[in-house]
């Protein structure tokens, strides 16, 4: 790791007033969650494009297989939070926010209160007929609802849109922040990775990533984003 980008990036978020992060994947690694498209992701050797499984046509045309995908490869209750959660959620409620892709509830069990879950969370489950809500315990015993409706995590499916609410504020946050912090993550996926153009015409931008993401006039830090916070 560049010990000199690592001491700048340092000042620059001790400076800052107003630090949003963007996270990803990357993030949740390190308690124990899979990421998605790398050689030990969860979408590794699927028997369908994820595109297809995770669709809300396959939620609603060919429920088990959808139920059967998520449980067995999407949740996992008994994950905590890592040292990346706990720093980033000290640093959001002193002065920042969060923005991130992961839908595993990580960054609000690290006691977060600055925090937009950009595709939803696995743990907001409820049945698509009736709208009622479902305990996670509940949805594990199956996907039929007393209704007759099917039960659904409430996060983005291929073919759905991103909640209104989640994108404006999102929008809001990066347009108040004086420094961009993006980390763990490919930073690929849009509109998620749109929100840059959204960023203050001053604002500093970094990226703490494994490898170099594609986007211009940003600083990359690269390494372990755990070896980072650990000096944060």
């Amino acid at each position: 790791m560049d010990q000199a980008k690592l001491a700048e990036f340092k000042a620059d978020l001790k400076k800052a007033k107003h630090p949003i992060f963007l996270t990803g994947a990357g993030v949740s690694t390190h308690s124990g969650i899979p990421d998605y498209r790398s050689k030990t992701g969860i979408y590794n050797g699927v028997s369908e494009p994820p595109e297809v499984i995770l669709s809300e046509e396959t939620l609603y045309d060919r429920p088990q297989l959808f139920y059967d995908f998520v449980m067995q490869n999407m949740y996992f209750p008994d994950a905590k939070p890592n040292l990346i959660h706990e720093k980033i959620a000290a640093i959001c409620n002193e002065k920042g926010a969060l923005v991130t892709q992961n839908i595993d509830t990580l960054d609000r069990q690290a006691g977060n209160q600055h925090v937009t879950e950009f595709h939803g969370n696995l743990y907001d489950i409820y049945c698509s007929k009736c709208k009622q809500k479902v305990s996670y315990e509940d949805y594990a015993k199956g996907y039929k609802h007393e209704c007759g409706g099917i039960i659904r995590p409430g996060i983005v499916l291929y073919g759905e849109g991103i909640n209104p609410a989640n994108v404006n504020q999102s929008i809001l946050e990066m347009r108040q922040s004086d420094l961009v912090v993006i980390v763990g993550t490919s930073f690929v996926v849009y509109p998620f990775a749109g929100l840059l153009g959204y960023a203050a015409k001053d604002a500093k931008i970094w990226a703490v990533n494994l490898t170099e993401i594609p986007a211009q006039g940003i600083k990359q830090l690269t390494g372990d984003a755990l070896e980072v916070f650990k000096e944060v």
